[in-house]
């Protein structure tokens, strides 16, 4: 009997597993990873956000994508389904199926209990190897709290926090202003609403 860690997949395998599968799995290092699923808190400030965002952006050249848009941090070891990504022009894609970005200018991460950790370590580790990447935004989904990462000329990242619902980000790379109120309208904690 033998045993051993299972068969990597390539790239090219999982994408081809991945575009006829019904559910988003992440392909880590030759290992593909299924998703779970996201509680209505968090699908509720994705939306926000991304609405936020697209109004933003309406005119110009960048585009906000929601969480079934397949983004390539690495075309050979990582590919993972961010929560809102946004793009600008030229898009950059992996193959002629163009459903895998390889080069967002933001990403936002809604944070959960069991992402949580992923998304602050090894997920953000693997974003920061994206050239394109400027700013990278954690929005918790327990609490009124935002955090934005930007990319700074040495390669450093800038952190600012903020917890006022009646503030606005700076999203310096896509010149323009985010409320924290619109990214947590009719969020509620226990019984009170965000704002």
């Amino acid at each position: 009997m033998t045993t051993g860690s299972p068969a990597r997949l390539t790239p090219e395998e999982y994408l081809r597993i991945e575009r006829a599968a019904e559910w988003k799995s992440e392909y880590i290092d030759g290992e593909m990873f299924a998703m779970a699923g996201a509680s209505l808190r968090h699908v509720l400030i994705t939306t926000n956000l991304a609405g936020e965002l697209s109004n933003a952006l309406r005119e110009g050249s960048c585009t906000v994508y929601g969480a079934d848009l397949r983004v390539a941090t690495d075309p050979l070891r990582h590919y993972t389904y961010p929560d809102v990504v946004v793009v600008c022009d030229p898009v950059e894609v992996v193959d002629e199926h163009r459903d895998t970005l390889t080069n967002p200018r933001v990403i936002a991460e809604v944070l959960s209990d069991s992402t949580e950790k992923y998304d602050r370590g090894a997920k953000f580790e693997r974003y920061r190897a994206v050239p394109a990447l400027s700013e990278y935004l954690l929005v918790s989904q327990d609490r009124v709290h935002v955090e934005l990462y930007t990319r700074q000329t040495d390669g450093g990242r800038f952190l600012r926090e903020w917890n006022d619902p009646d503030a606005e980000i700076d999203l310096i790379s896509l010149r323009c202003r985010l409320k924290i109120a619109e990214v947590y309208a009719k969020v509620t904690f226990g019984d009170q609403p965000a704002g």
